[in-house]
């Protein structure tokens, strides 16, 4: 018997490597695609975000921060602040089952709330200690009771560098009058939408290593939690050595946005 022959017919529309290789020609189609991006190094799942800042000031702003980092001034303290607020107590309805061999963790998607707190933070960029509390609300009271116990806890022959957002409640008229009779405070604002500017960003691998993971019944369990997360970071802190410098920094945004522009003329 003559084998039916792979080759399609003159007109078809059938690929003939499809039909070669007893594939559809939607996975031909798929590894051609592939192999062109393998080729140029395309990833097109992959998809990222991204802001750019439109402060006005943001090229001073800039170099005001970054100067900071590389040269500290002498006799003083440079503290990045940040607030995460509405840290949820989270407690799931059925029981965690731990990881194993051949198994991740596994939890149930759906749990039960138990309150929220508000976690003031701020990180010593010569040390990596973190100086932090937990409140019940986020506002401009609760910011000024945190500058107080950063008082209370920094050298008084210190003057105090804070490094913090454009948030409200740091520009409240009461947080300005206390500033007023603590003289050796000096504010530095990030641009807006530029928070990675701010070396407490780090600090976000708290909730990886112990909101996310963790298991709260109360407010009071997850502050202790947090407190006992703070305190062991303490006990051995590592600061983020910064290496670039806002000339640096501003190249590269410069260099970013000619970029995208060229892209986008192209494109239209």
């Amino acid at each position: 018997m003559t084998p039916l022959s792979t080759v399609p017919p003159p007109g078809s529309n059938i690929d003939p490597q499809a039909a070669s290789l007893s594939v559809s020609q939607s996975h031909c189609d798929l590894e051609r695609d592939w192999t062109v991006w393998r080729a140029f190094g395309l990833q097109p799942h992959r998809v990222e975000t991204f802001k750019l800042s439109t402060d006005p000031l943001f090229v001073d702003k800039v170099r005001d921060i970054v100067g900071l980092y590389l040269d500290p001034p002498d006799r003083a303290l440079v503290l990045c602040v940040d607030e995460k607020s509405q840290i949820q107590a989270l407690d799931r309805t059925q029981p965690l089952l731990p990881m194993r061999p051949g198994q991740v963790e596994r939890r149930s998607h759906d749990y039960q709330r138990h309150g929220t707190t508000s976690l003031f933070a701020a990180l010593d960029i010569a040390t990596g200690r973190v100086i932090g509390r937990c409140y019940q609300r986020h506002r401009a009271i609760e910011f000024r009771k945190f500058l107080t116990q950063v008082e209370q806890a920094v050298p008084a022959d210190l003057d105090i560098h804070l490094v913090l957002d454009n948030y409200a409640a740091h520009k409240a008229p009461s947080v300005k009058a206390w500033l007023a009779r603590h003289p050796r405070y000096h504010l530095h604002f990030t641009p807006t939408s530029a928070s990675w500017l701010n070396q407490v960003e780090r600090f976000a691998l708290l909730a990886d290593k112990q909101i996310k993971r963790g298991v709260h019944r109360s407010v009071d369990r997850l502050k202790a939690d947090i407190a006992a997360f703070i305190q062991a970071h303490n006990d051995h802190p590592k600061p983020f050595i910064w290496t670039k410098t806002a000339d640096a920094i501003l190249q590269t945004i410069a260099r970013y946005c000619s970029d995208t522009l060229a892209i986008h003329a192209a494109i239209s």
